[in-house]
């Protein structure tokens, strides 16, 4: 069964033992999440949500993405500032689909 649900203000769609990376959560390795904003659950559509419907997850890991450089640059001024950034993550392991 596949399901589409809001977490970190991105929708995701998953099935049952998809393994995806969200928004940083807080919660504990091991532990499970429940996400009640699910938007479509099989050949349910919700408006918005569909209603007694949620996704059950376990947190695998945390961690943090690949650093990216954020370049600011103003013509003809020879000046260039250089920042970088690296986005916190949570991995999910979907495991429980109900709709």
């Amino acid at each position: 069964m596949k399901a589409v649900f809001v977490t970190g203000g991105k929708q995701y769609n998953v099935a049952e033992g998809d393994e995806i990376f969200v928004e940083k959560l807080d919660a504990e390795v091991g532990s499970k999440v429940d996400f009640n904003e699910v938007l479509l659950v099989g050949d349910k559509i919700g408006t918005p949500y569909v209603s007694g419907a949620k996704v059950t997850c376990e947190v695998v890991k945390h961690g943090k993405q690949k650093k990216i450089l954020v370049f600011h640059y103003v013509q003809k001024n020879k000046f260039r500032n250089t920042k970088g950034h690296r986005q916190p993550y949570t991995k999910l392991k979907v495991t429980k689909i109900v709709g």
